[in-house]
């Protein structure tokens, strides 16, 4: 069951994002990825910051306002391209840093991978985001904020299909594939390890289904 309900958040929302690199060309899609990415760069570094990890932390806020002023507004990422790699972080790997135990792995619905610790971190990121003026769900145009939203969750969506296409071509057991690798990024995380940006741990968002 758990199989077949992640599987069914994944595809369900393939076509849509297949749909959106098709009508969107490159240079736009990887314009609009890089400025959600940007902007989510202020939280990571605020979860630096809480996790005691001041190296990090001013990596981050650096990447954050060279990307913003050379690379308008976050469209180019010119961070990268100059050797300051994005740390990806956020309030469930926090959580970790400060002793909380993972507790058991989880597909949330509209999230995908997660774990319970995950999960409440996920209501720290949102009210952080929110209250700390760090993203999206900061903005009150209750219509502007929807719709970047949604077009945050297709640019994600659209970022992973080819990992998607991949580990359904070479996993014998796309649902465990996923599920380790989740987990053995995130103890990477909390441990302080280096792990990309963007992965395949992410492949479960982001959209509902019924099975």
């Amino acid at each position: 069951y758990r199989r077949q309900r992640q599987m069914c958040i994944r595809d369900s929302f393939k076509p849509v994002a297949q749909a959106y690199t098709f009508v969107t060309p490159q240079p736009v899609r990887s314009c609009v990825h890089n400025i959600f990415s940007n902007v989510g760069d202020l939280w990571s570094g605020a979860n630096s910051f809480l996790q005691g990890r001041g190296h990090d932390f001013v990596n981050t806020l650096g990447r954050f306002l060279f990307n913003t002023t050379m690379g308008v507004g976050g469209c180019f990422d010119v961070a990268s391209a100059n050797g300051a790699r994005k740390i990806p972080n956020d309030f469930g790997t926090t959580l970790g840093v400060w002793g909380f135990g993972q507790g058991p792995y989880l597909v949330l619905p509209f999230f995908g991978s997660s774990t319970v610790r995950d999960g409440a971190g996920l209501v720290g990121d949102f009210y952080g985001t929110t209250y700390g003026y760090m993203g999206v769900d900061s903005i009150d145009n209750v219509r502007l904020r929807n719709s970047l939203w949604g077009l945050r969750l297709v640019d994600t969506r659209a970022s992973l299909l080819s990992a998607t296409d991949t580990i359904d071509r070479v996993a014998l057991d796309p649902y465990s594939f996923i599920r380790d690798a989740y987990l053995q990024r995130r103890n990477a995380m909390v441990l302080g390890h280096r792990v990309e940006a963007v992965s395949y741990t992410h492949l479960t968002l982001p959209t509902i289904c019924s099975v």
